[in-house]
């Protein structure tokens, strides 16, 4: 952007596993570092950094703990945007914060929120947490909808208290509005080994350009479709499926392979990961999927990927995957996050476009979730997307 621009306006928690893991890191004096592991062959890297900006953890405002900012979107309307928390309630009750985003002098980034915004439940009152019983939420995605109607926002859910992910659509003033109907296959399992992982389903989400349809993806594969990704190991295909805005069913479904564990956790038998974080269309066919990593004792790897939805075999009827059965979309590096030029690699989980860049190019911005963990950071990072 140029000088002077802006706009204008796992059966542990992975909460708790990360931040056990960043304060072993301490600990061990090992420095959790970003990660410059081997990835598949690109062409040049598609961002180019043009600024990043922190918050401390556990900023209070307004009454609320500003953090575990999971999901983002711009509105082009109003020239403002929206994170999702993914707070369960535990803090305060499940919320969404208005924000102002710019870029000055080229480089130095400014987020302003502005107003936070409670997420409410069909009565009107808002979400418990987990300890308190009734309907419990863990808010991961965000998307905004075209016209300041509203918005659509995913949960993860919570298997053992048998609540499971879920899409929704509330008003801009956070009150509820309907929920999507899910596919069964996506439904808690009738038994054990089957249906989602608990903390590993709903963690992104995308409009199509149109905003017609709505992709919502798994972080990993369903228990049935195969494993979570391991060090040297792929993991098994996660499911993104794609939901009709009107009617609120899913009308399509494909699957896509995460990445191997980039590296091996610093301490033996530590705890290492690899998913979805966060999808958004790029056109009416093309996605990029960002994947994010956590070794303990090394750090985070994050890895940006082009797929084409359209290239791929559709599963929705499938109630389980087996290798060779079906097509994967295949992917396409875009980035390799530790060669962007970022000051520091955390848990990114959320990804929108901005308003176009003075030079007619796209603006790409992501934010990492902190984990209201003191060890991590909530990190605004805008970049120029060169396709």
């Amino acid at each position: 952007m140029t000088a002077g621009a802006s706009f204008s306006r796992q059966p542990l928690r992975r909460r708790a596993l990360l931040s056990g893991a960043a304060g072993l890191c301490a600990a061990a004096a090992l420095g959790c570092r970003s990660v410059a592991a081997p990835v598949p062959a690109a062409g040049r890297q598609r961002l180019r950094l043009l600024g990043e900006t922190t918050f401390p953890v556990r900023m209070q405002f307004k009454g609320s703990t500003f953090g575990g900012l999971s999901g983002l979107d711009f509105d082009p309307a109003s020239g403002l945007w929206a994170a999702l928390s993914d707070d369960r309630s535990e803090l305060e009750p499940a919320r969404f914060y208005t924000l102002r985003i710019g870029i000055h002098d080229g480089q130095r980034m400014v987020v302003e929120p502005l107003e936070v915004i409670t997420l409410r439940q069909a009565a009107g009152t808002p979400f418990p947490p987990r300890r308190g019983g009734g309907e419990v939420v863990d808010p991961e995605a965000l998307r905004l909808l075209p016209g300041g109607r509203g918005l659509l926002w995913a949960s993860e859910g919570d298997p053992k208290v048998n609540q499971g992910p879920g899409l929704r659509e509330a008003r801009i003033d956070g009150s509820h509005v309907r929920e999507f109907t899910m596919p069964p296959v996506l439904q808690l399992g009738p038994r054990p080994g089957i249906g989602p992982r608990d903390n590993l389903s709903f963690e992104g989400l995308a409009l199509t350009p149109d905003a017609r349809g709505a992709w919502v993806s798994m972080e990993a594969a369903l228990q049935q479709d195969g494993a979570t990704p391991k060090v040297g190991t792929e993991g098994g295909p996660c499911r993104l499926t794609l939901f009709d805005v009107a009617t609120g069913r899913a009308t399509r479904q494909i699957a896509y392979i995460p990445d191997a564990i980039p590296s091996a956790p610093a301490l033996l038998g530590g705890f290492a990961d690899n998913g979805i974080s966060e999808i958004l269309m790029l056109d009416a066919r093309r996605m990029l999927v960002l994947e994010r990593a956590f070794m303990m004792g090394v750090g985070n790897s994050l890895r940006l990927y082009e797929i084409d939805t359209a290239d791929a075999t559709d599963t929705l009827a499938s109630d389980r995957l087996v290798a060779g059965q079906y097509r994967p979309a295949a992917k396409r590096l875009v980035a390799d996050f530790s060669q962007v030029g970022l000051t520091h690699l955390d848990n990114t989980e959320a990804m929108a476009w901005g308003p176009p860049l003075p030079n007619g190019r796209r603006c790409l911005v992501f934010v990492s979730d902190d984990n209201f963990n003191p060890l991590q950071i909530t990190q605004f990072a805008a970049f120029e997307y060169l396709d």
